[in-house]
């Protein structure tokens, strides 16, 4: 056998053309990859961006004014009139939230959004709790969202109601897939619905206030119906209104995407991404004015307990605000009734898609900063953080299927996360200006400000004004929302977000401490006083043969062959084999009485190491490659186990030699061409990309020399 670097004529050529094209499953669900140098490519204007990151705040208008009229239903017919005052204070709070976004996303345009803000500015843990808040929000966003888009469907086709989880989950995973294929895709599919709502909507709006003027005001189907209200003394009747204000609250959820979505625009990115939200916070306000003001003209009773609707059948489903401003409006059975309720559920259904662009991206920035695995900081083939949105898509259907995808279920867990972002960042926001405003130039440089001129000390007076009339009102808002929601099942959430933060701090402190443990240090020595091969055989096989001929060409100071003997008749018939057929290496029988493999092979190079000093040490292991998934369980899969082994052995590396067998073709495709020779020495060829055998010996006559 040859010591040099030409591969022996009895190990025959296993190398294929791996089968570098993906799965053809994976290209028809996500499409084709896109190389490194397309992430520009999939930069996205505003007219792109608006329906990415601003469709849960434009859908959540769809439900944040049935919700707020529920709420106050619970007291009576004539806690109605408290609706536009809380409305106007839903309307304020939002102006206020969307000014100091503008401020957030000037300052700190690097995509961390509140989360940036609060550890720069309020350290660590305050960092942490905002990054655990949000990602806990984007969960919910997704689960509130789907399962509001699935009751729209449903009050349009009622008879769809017992599938109402099998909906949801499915629309979770249509989803996925979407955004799976890249961000521009992503953006194409959701454009149209949101687009197609927002008119709808808006027409909806103005046709109805256009009739309520003429004299011929829409009246709901529920405007008939009235309630058993609960009898509530004076400290209830605050807490109530208190309560519908946090529940109309949840048509500020989604504002935060877009500070967090700032590297996806275009360039200028800041200019672009504030103009969006703009736009944004300006439609949301429109449509939430617009829809609370319907629900007021045509009377809608949304019941949180149909059965407290007077004259209501509470077998069947009830109507969704929207449905029922809709039929109001446009009659039951009309087209622009169905194009309202399509679009609605489909921007409810979409809303998620924010989500799905917020999460990946703070967990590639909390990736990035050591406080989640590092797998979700890894773009994959569309150039989206896929580890992040599968993560979420499994989270989501989760928290569906433990809650029925009942929407007045979720939407109390719904806003407690994303106004502890809000209120952390906008105090964080404070100190930030605070800070330009007396710091030297250098304190500035990494919090967006160029330089203390005097338009940056005009800039900043203006942001801590706006953030800190944010502060103050968001602090104030999360105090409320913590007491009216926190016995409707808000409690969960503050479970969940300490313990995702502590796990959070726990995943850096070990990344921590393992970048300590690997840091290189001036005590390192290179060179080892000895280099030895080991190569582990079972029997002596062409596997066997081409890890030892792969030993012999890598030119070891020593190369041996050790046999685990756990019988004692193998090990004879490999001694015997390995005289006839003069492998050029030591064979060294090593005893197994209790029939371990890894235990025996440590134990040999302790001993080794005893006499000879510390060597490195290599050893090789042959392993079958396999074609069929089912072919794993017929081999014993020894190697790797061997392998996981003996990593734990300090010093000692492991090199896997793959055996292809003919199954593999199934992976890499075809075979390579036959080597000169190989034909006539019997071994197998391809033949119409199959393989076929001859003979060994010359050739028939008439046969062409190989």
């Amino acid at each position: 056998m040859p010591s040099g670097g030409v591969v022996s004529p009895d190990v025959p050529d296993e190398n294929r053309e791996a089968a570098d094209a993906p799965p053809r499953a994976k290209r028809i669900l996500i499409g084709e990859p896109l190389t490194s140098q397309q992430v520009d490519d999939q930069l996205l204007p505003k007219r792109m961006a608006l329906p990415i990151f601003a469709s849960d705040a434009l859908s959540s208008v769809a439900y944040a004014p049935q919700e707020l009229v529920m709420i106050l239903l619970i007291g009576g017919l004539t806690f109605l009139s408290f609706t536009p005052l809380v409305a106007i204070a839903v309307v304020v709070l939002l102006i206020v939230v969307v000014l100091s976004y503008r401020q957030l996303i000037k300052a700190y345009p690097s995509g961390g959004g509140d989360y940036e803000v609060a550890s720069k500015n309020l350290g660590e843990i305050p960092g942490v709790i905002v990054a655990a808040a949000l990602l806990v929000d984007y969960v919910l966003t997704v689960a509130v969202s789907v399962a509001s888009g699935v009751d729209n469907i449903i009050s349009a086709v009622p008879g769809l109601d017992p599938f109402r989880i099998e909906l949801a989950v499915g629309f979770v995973v249509l989803i996925i897939v979407v955004n799976l294929r890249g961000v521009r895709e992503a953006s194409l599919v959701f454009a149209i619905p949101t687009y197609v709502f927002i008119g709808s909507v808006g027409v909806m709006i103005v046709t109805g206030l256009i009739r309520t003027f003429l004299g011929d005001a829409p009246v709901a189907s529920s405007a008939e119906f009235s309630v058993q209200a609960e009898s509530l003394g004076q400290a209830a009747v605050i807490l109530l209104i208190l309560r519908a204000f946090s529940s109309g609250c949840s048509a500020l959820t989604g504002v935060e995407a877009v500070s967090n979505g700032v590297p996806a625009f275009r360039a200028p990115k800041v200019r672009n991404a504030q103009s969006t939200l703009v736009l944004m916070g300006s439609i949301a306000i429109c449509l939430f004015a617009g829809l609370t003001a319907l629900a007021l003209i045509t009377g809608v009773h949304y019941a949180e307990n149909p059965c407290d609707l007077v004259g209501f059948d509470c077998t069947n489903p009830q109507p969704s605000l929207m449905a029922q401003i809709a039929a109001a409006t446009f009659g039951g059975g009309s087209i622009a009734f169905f194009i309202v309720q399509a679009a609605t559920a489909c921007v409810l259904l979409l809303a998620a898609n924010t989500a799905f662009n917020g999460f990946p991206l703070l967990g590639a920035v909390l990736a990035r900063d050591g406080y989640a695995p590092k797998s979700l900081n890894t773009r994959g083939d569309r150039l989206v953080f896929s580890n992040g949105m599968i993560l979420l898509g499994i989270a989501a259907i989760a928290v569906l299927v433990i809650f029925q995808a009942k929407l007045t279920t979720l939407i109390q867990l719904y806003i407690i996360g994303v106004f502890v972002s809000f209120s952390l960042g906008q105090i964080g926001m404070v100190r930030h200006w605070r800070r330009v405003l007396r710091g030297p130039v250098e304190d500035t440089k990494d919090s967006g400000v160029d330089g203390a001129t005097a338009s940056d000390r005009r800039s900043a007076k203006v942001g801590l004004i706006i953030n800190s009339a944010g502060a103050v009102m968001t602090v104030l808002v999360l105090v409320i929302v913590t007491i009216t929601k926190f016995t409707h099942g808000a409690y969960l959430v503050f479970f969940a977000i300490p313990i995702l933060a502590f796990l959070m701090l726990g995943v850096k402190r070990y990344y921590r401490d393992v970048e300590h443990e690997i840091a290189i240090d001036d005590t390192t020595r290179f060179g080892a006083t000895g280099d030895l091969a080991i190569v582990l055989v079972n029997r002596l096989q062409k596997p066997v043969v081409k890890a030892i001929d792969y030993a012999i060409a890598a030119k070891h100071g020593k190369t041996l062959a050790v046999h685990v003997a756990v019988a004692s008749d193998d090990a004879a018939q490999l001694q015997k084999d390995w005289a006839d057929h003069l492998v050029p290496i030591p064979l060294v029988i090593v005893e197994s009485p209790y029939r371990s493999f890894a235990q025996p092979v440590t134990q040999f190079i302790k001993q080794y190491r005893e006499k000879h000093g510390s060597s490195v040490v290599t050893v090789y292991l042959p392993q079958y490659i396999v074609g069929h998934w089912w072919e794993s369980f017929l081999h014993n899969r020894r190697a790797r186990r061997l392998a996981n082994q003996l990593m734990l052995v300090h010093g000692v590396s492991i090199t896997l030699v793959p055996w292809l067998l003919d199954s593999s073709e199934l992976i890499y495709g075809r075979r390579s061409r036959p080597l000169p020779g190989q034909e006539r020495a019997g071994r197998p060829v391809v033949v119409n990309g199959r393989r076929a055998h001859r003979p060994a010996g010359p050739p028939q006559d008439g046969a062409p020399e190989a």
